[in-house]
């Protein structure tokens, strides 16, 4: 059987995943995103759908069903190339490797940057101050097996990309990274 080819998406809170996943469906790719699975299970609790509830439940659902428990979900979603959004473990790396062709891109920006993108795209977050902005992202940079690992999900991407620019800058970079 041959695998599937995915393209994951990691990288810190507002540094231009969402955008990157636009981009690759608009060059038809279809579209996962482990974070789906989180605020379903969040609805299905009644739960608000913030920042933090989504870094809970994601951890929770980690530790009752292993780490790569989001990845497992993204797989059998997979029906043809597909962009993974939003890989913070690596767990779920590791099981994206062997059950796909997977290339894993890193997005980052510099923390003001992402704090103002974050406070424009309207989203139930915490956002009064960039300190508070900083500390909620520390709660996904754990090294626990079971948690959310962010720097070593970005660490272990074959590409790194910067988004520090226009929009149109990062399209750029994202289309020479195909």
């Amino acid at each position: 059987m041959t695998k599937l080819k995915a393209i994951g998406l990691t990288g810190t809170n507002a540094s231009g995943k969402g955008e990157a996943a636009k981009f690759f469906m608009s060059r038809g790719y279809g579209y996962v995103s482990l974070s789906d699975f989180i605020r379903d299970e969040l609805n299905k609790r009644n739960t608000e759908i913030t920042r933090t509830h989504l870094i809970r439940m994601g951890n929770q659902l980690r530790e009752q069903f292993g780490p790569e428990i989001l990845a497992q979900k993204a797989v059998e979603k997979m029906t043809g190339k597909t962009v993974i959004d939003s890989i913070r473990n690596l767990k779920e790396i590791q099981h994206l490797r062997t059950h796909t062709r997977f290339t894993l891109l890193s997005i980052d920006a510099s923390p003001e940057i992402r704090f103002q993108r974050a406070k424009k795209r309207g989203r139930l977050e915490p956002l009064q101050t960039l300190k508070e902005f900083i500390e909620i992202e520390k709660k996904e940079m754990t090294d626990q097996a079971k948690s959310q690992q962010l720097k070593i999900s970005m660490e272990n991407a074959d590409f790194q990309l910067l988004n520090q620019g226009t929009l149109k800058e990062f399209h750029e970079k994202l289309e020479k990274f195909l």
